[in-house]
């Protein structure tokens, strides 16, 4: 007698599972949820390219011409490596709720430097006011392309700012850690461990996010953010440098295991950080419900 094949992605072939699956838990996060398209790309990437030119006429050029131009090519190169630093802190500021503005405006700099670097190509290329005008040019359209940095702090409360400073400076440390665990895993080119590790920063993520919200919780996630990340970040140096050596299969599924843990731990606190904010909001409705019922507002608006 035929039989339907069935696999858990076939249609309607795991249908039992998945009814199960989303009657009993909340589905498990996907590699791609809350992320947004990274702007750190070609544009930025092009400003690099864009001033080879200068290059090859500068070794067409007498010697003073020549410094000049190489001197302008330093300073349009510079301008694109501060305009993609830029890029980037500006996205990991805006990823986030609390953060601190860039302490360097980079791409401030990098607008001033495209100026600097255009007026010197007008000066000894045609002459003053071509220099003057390759010079606004080059930072109104510098800045109109990227923006500027941002200038001001983000979720701090002028009534709390010590607890929100305290929240920004343990996220920053959590978020260095992490970035290094990725640093040290894009060497070994394992994407499955990369994979791996992207899950678990998302999980991370979603504590540091609950912390911002409400800076009361730090004390109670202060350990996760400082002494588990750093300890997760030396175990994934040691088995990045390990699995490059040897390829040794233990290690990897030891390092496997423990971010199993980890980002069990993880969760956990973070459901405990949300159900004391559910339990605030508790206590916060019946304080209310009781003020109105002693000055008479509910029984006024029943009737």
């Amino acid at each position: 007698m035929s039989k339907r094949y069935g696999s858990t992605y076939s249609p309607k072939g795991n249908a039992s599972g998945t009814a199960s699956q989303s009657a009993g838990s909340a589905p498990s996060p996907r590699p791609f949820d809350g992320k947004k398209p990274t702007r750190v790309g070609a544009r930025s990437n092009l400003l690099f390219f864009a001033a080879l030119p200068l290059a090859w006429k500068a070794f067409g050029a007498g010697p003073v011409t020549m410094a000049a131009y190489l001197v302008a090519l330093g300073a349009l190169v510079a301008a694109a490596f501060l305009t993609r630093e830029g890029l980037k802190a500006e996205e990991a500021y805006e990823s986030r709720k609390v953060a601190r503005r860039p302490a360097i405006p980079r791409k401030i700099f990098g607008s001033v430097l495209t100026g600097i670097g255009l007026g010197i190509v007008g000066w000894f290329g045609w002459g003053p006011l071509e220099t003057l005008i390759f010079a606004v040019l080059g930072v109104v359209l510098h800045s109109l392309a990227f923006g500027i940095d941002p200038l001001k702090n983000k979720g701090f409360d002028e009534i709390d700012l010590f607890q929100q400073d305290r929240v920004a400076k343990a996220v920053d440390e959590a978020e260095a850690h992490l970035k290094s665990m990725r640093e040290a895993l894009d060497k070994t080119g394992d994407r499955q461990a990369e994979d791996r590790l992207e899950k678990f920063i998302a999980t991370a993520r979603a504590m540091f996010r609950t912390v911002e919200d409400d800076p009361r919780d730090l004390t109670a996630a202060r350990k996760y953010l400082g002494v588990y990340l750093l300890g997760a970040r030396d175990a994934t140096v040691k088995f990045a440098n390990l699995w490059q050596k040897t390829r040794n299969t233990q290690a990897r599924a030891d390092w496997f295991s423990l971010l199993d843990d980890l980002e069990a731990n993880f969760d956990a606190r973070h459901k405990a950080l949300l159900l004391d904010d559910k339990t605030d909001l508790d206590i916060e409705i019946e304080v209310l419900r009781d003020r109105l019922a002693r000055e008479g507002v509910a029984s006024d608006l029943k009737n």
